[in-house]
């Protein structure tokens, strides 16, 4: 028996660990040396997005380190003869960068590598100092030239799934150092310029690579604040956590995310499970995104168990839509409507089983099962009962790409209706009937549908980022969105990543 048991405990976790992915992403090296090229950018006209992506895990880096770092003041005792000489360096700065030579590339089963090559800065300080019977200070510039920096660090899943960064290589050399002194005596300058050089081009190797490990543990630290768990709306939210660490290849890196949407504050799982699919072989574009049969059905799940199918067309929507009493003669010639006036006719839809979702090689087919009751809202403030009936609706769902969110937009295609019971004693005219809810909710209950559908699925989440001809290709049981991506620079001051939660 504790065999047995054994045995049912090594299947079950053999399935939690080989959990198929609801969503795939994927960053191909054309994406990678877009995001770079846009960090170069960015050094030059100083702004930054508000939201760590693939950009910020790039060049970022670097720029913190040598574009933006501040050293810390640091003294010295050299001699001069007999002479011994302190000297105080302070408040240093970097004033300009250049990065002629970059470069990223992915290392495969590691992470990305990040290399800056024949890179200058130039970095001005205050100067001071002590000695026998003398004393000075002034201004120091120091220009850096033949800089090469060459970053490895891994990408993996934490225990609560999200991204994580760790540093894994860094190697760093130095082609020159030049140091110039301004101040009042110019023999000092000459003295201090040439023992200053060595001390700083020692600073600079001891501490920039110690820089960026530190700014990967920040930008680490951030990374695990970020909430994996996106609401969508009122109804429902979306687990974008992955659920296991990045596969990094030659020429892209593959992020599997749980992918499943749960009625807000409910956040059981569906009784059903993904099913395996792969992205195409394919690098024309920066990004790949999958989305598979297994995120709509948990979708649709959960606007059902969140109550977003049940519609009750109000008065005023009827009389917008001109749905009365008199459009229901039209269809049903027997009604025995006690108004002579046309009256407004109310319909309260509920779904009584979650829609089904199939996506095929051409279309997205969403069914929906459910119930409808129809009323005609009296001019004296009260309501009278029409007809009761099932229906099935199936509808085709078409599929748009806009800012960054998945737009779905039904069309009807084919209705049933069974009349379960009615007060106008017409229990033979099932087609009429069908006629007129067909009328209905092509005229009133889709477009209310599309209404809710139109805030969308939010995709990505790139801060100042636009998706660039996006393109939709429909497969069984999943869809592949490839599109590029177009970077919006803010018209702000620099925000260190330690500022952003």
């Amino acid at each position: 028996m504790l065999k047995t048991w054994y045995f049912v405990l090594l299947c079950w976790l053999s399935l939690q660990l080989e959990a198929n992915p609801g969503l795939k992403v994927r960053i191909t090296q054309k994406g990678l040396d877009y995001g770079m090229r846009q960090s170069e950018v960015k050094l030059m006209t100083k702004n930054f997005p508000s939201y760590p992506h693939c950009r910020r895990i790039g060049m970022e880096l670097v720029k913190q380190a040598v574009l933006k770092e501040t050293f810390p003041s640091w003294s010295g005792q050299e001699s001069l003869s007999v002479v011994k000489v302190n000297y105080v360096i302070s408040r240093l700065r970097i004033n300009a960068v250049d990065f002629p030579e970059t470069s990223a590339s992915f290392i495969p089963g590691t992470g990305i590598c990040l290399s800056v090559a024949r890179a200058s800065a130039t970095i001005s300080a205050d100067w001071r100092m002590n000695a026998w019977l003398l004393k000075g200070k002034g201004e120091i510039t120091v220009s850096i030239s033949g800089l090469f920096i060459s970053i490895i660090f891994n990408v993996s899943r934490d225990s609560t799934g999200h991204l994580s960064t760790l540093l894994h290589n860094c190697q760093l050399s130095i082609g020159s150092v030049k140091v110039k002194l301004s101040g009042r005596s110019s023999w000092i300058y000459s003295f201090l310029s040439g023992y200053l050089e060595k001390p700083i081009h020692t600073k600079l190797d001891k501490n920039l690579c110690l820089n960026i490990k530190y700014k990967i543990q920040m930008m680490d630290a951030q990374l695990k604040k970020h909430k994996v768990l996106s609401q969508i709306d009122t109804f429902a939210q979306v687990d974008y956590s992955l659920l296991s660490s990045p596969a990094v290849f030659k020429s892209h890196i593959n992020l599997d995310l749980k992918g499943t949407v749960y009625p807000v504050g409910n956040h059981t799982d569906p009784p059903f499970m993904p099913a395996p699919f792969a992205l195409p072989n394919q690098g024309d574009s920066m990004i790949y995104l999958g989305v598979s049969n297994y995120f709509l059905k948990s979708a649709s799940l959960a606007y059902y168990r969140a109550g977003a199918f049940n519609i009750t067309i109000s008065e005023e929507l009827a009389t917008t839509f001109s749905l009365n009493t008199s459009l229901l003669k039209y269809f049903v010639s027997e009604t025995s409507l006690s108004q002579a006036a046309a009256c407004p006719v109310l319909l309260n839809l509920m779904a009584t089983l979650p829609p089904a979702v199939s996506l095929n090689a051409d279309r997205c087919v969403l069914q929906i099962t459910g119930s409808v009751e129809v009323f005609a809202a009296l001019p004296n403030s009260t309501t009278q009962y029409i007809f009761t009936g099932n229906l099935t609706a199936s509808t085709t769902a078409n599929l748009t790409i806009t800012k960054q969110k998945l737009i779905i937009s039904l069309l009807l295609k084919r209705f049933q209706f069974s009349l379960l019971h009615s007060n106008l004693g017409f229990p033979e005219q099932k087609s009429v009937v069908e006629n007129f809810l067909s009328y209905a909710l092509r005229r009133v209950v889709i477009p209310v549908i599309n209404d809710k559908l139109g805030k969308g699925f939010p995709l990505l989440n790139l801060a100042h980022t636009s998706l660039t001809g996006p393109a939709i290709k429909m497969n069984q049981g999943h869809l592949v969105i490839s599109t590029d991506v177009h970077y919006q620079p803010v018209d702000r001051e620099d925000e260190d990543l330690h500022s952003h939660s």
